[in-house]
């Protein structure tokens, strides 16, 4: 124990004198290198954050309600370029229950640029909810239902549990960078004073609950970016002889398409998703709150059209 506490205060004392003799030879790298560690230190702590949040269900083994929050976390990387893999984070299933309701959560994390940059484009936000889709199903050997709905609330659950997923770190702050700062090695520090652009201080092993399991996944993107066209459709609103509207009646046009079977319909009060077969996928938000119960959808097999007429609340 003596030798070992030894070793950890030559190993200390030679770093700052590793620093001192860069601050003396090279300021400008000194400051760097400082700069840069502050700067990484702060990402490294900085918790995940909700983005939004996701419901769709568990189809086997169990059928289940789930939702997903996606956060952004600088934690994890981003990619490299846009056609690189790109990193995301996946926190374990936990099952919650409101009254009768019982129903999963998990969190997913992606770099905050990647979460950006889909903002405002569709296309790029339902590739990254596909792709934590897809990634939540290989991991977990879920299936899961190919529809999802956006909630109201950016996050289910509170946001304490979610960091406390994500992140997966039970020791105290203090009580963790102590352990940090012992596990530095002097290979690390003459590593990190010799070339301060390409430092990187690596959390100690054992420090990550084996409980709470946190593996940065990368998916391809390639993998998921499946060209689906949106389809030609018509929407009107159906009125009675006092001009009072009655339905929605929405007509989309399938070319190529003969069998319904192959059509995907998920109707919610305010706004339509279909898909078909990979190749249509059309997403509508509805001008008027409809009945879902009383809702219709028929196929003219020969004018590949699909009808929804979708009665108003």
């Amino acid at each position: 124990m003596e030798s070992s506490s030894k070793g950890l205060l030559t190993q200390v004392t030679q770093f700052w004198n590793l620093l001192d003799d860069l601050a003396e030879s090279n300021p400008e790298s000194y400051e760097k290198f400082i700069q840069q560690q502050l700067k990484e230190g702060k990402q490294l702590c900085a918790a995940p954050e909700p983005q939004l949040c996701l419901q769709t269900r568990i189809l086997k083994p169990k059928e289940k309600v789930l939702f997903i929050n996606l956060c952004q976390w600088k934690r994890i990387p981003a990619p490299q370029s846009s056609t690189h893999p790109v990193p995301l984070s996946v926190g374990r299933p936990e099952d919650m229950s409101e009254a009768s309701d019982v129903y999963t959560v998990i969190d997913v994390a992606y770099n905050p640029d990647v979460l950006q940059a889909a903002e405002k484009d569709q296309v790029k936000k339902d590739q990254l909810i596909r792709m934590a889709m897809k990634c939540i199903e290989e991991q977990f050997q879920f299936t899961l239902s190919h529809f999802y709905s956006i909630t109201k609330f950016r996050i289910k659950g509170s946001i304490q549990r979610m960091k406390q997923n994500l992140m997966g770190m039970q020791a105290d702050p203090t009580d963790l960078r102590e352990k940090m700062r012992k596990e530095l090695t002097l290979e690390q520090i003459s590593s990190t004073a010799s070339n301060p652009d390409h430092f990187q201080l690596l959390l100690p092993k054992g420090e990550v609950s084996s409980k709470t399991r946190c593996l940065i996944e990368e998916i391809s993107s390639t993998e998921i970016q499946v060209e689906m066209k949106e389809p030609a459709y018509e929407l009107k609103i159906v009125a009675d002889q006092n001009e009072k509207p009655l339905e929605i009646e929405i007509k989309v046009e399938l070319p190529g398409i003969n069998s319904v079977s192959l059509c995907e319909l998920s109707v919610s009060e305010d706004d339509l998703l279909i898909e078909v077969s990979e190749k249509y996928r059309l997403h509508l938000n509805l001008p008027e709150s409809v009945d879902t119960e009383m809702t219709t959808a028929k196929f003219i097999k020969e004018k590949a059209t699909l009808i929804i007429t979708m009665p108003l609340v």
